[in-house]
């Protein structure tokens, strides 16, 4: 029998975020572009497209920064737990 080589998760894990980022920068601009076609057929126009296309790419930027800032900011200790934590040392040291 052949042996199963050991996949490495951090492999999907990358590949699922670049896909993640990819979304969320595609969705915004193709629903702001579509709405803006939308627009300039019902008004007879021929800029809503341009200006609904940039403010889309403006969200998508948007969405990235926020996902990526939440990946690589350090987590935040609670307050609430840090003094919960506090009460029970403080409750073990005393028996």
């Amino acid at each position: 029998m052949a042996k199963k080589k050991k996949i490495d998760s951090s492999v999907y894990r990358a590949l699922t975020l670049i896909l993640q980022f990819g979304l969320n920068m595609i969705v915004p601009i193709f629903m702001m572009t579509f709405l803006g076609i939308f627009i300039d057929k019902k008004a007879g126009t021929g800029y809503w497209v341009v200006i609904l296309f940039f403010v889309g790419a403006i969200a998508g930027g948007q969405n990235i920064y926020r996902m990526a800032k939440g990946i690589y900011e350090k987590p935040k200790e609670d307050k609430t737990s840090k003094r919960e934590n506090d009460n029970i040392d403080r409750t073990t040291k005393t028996k």
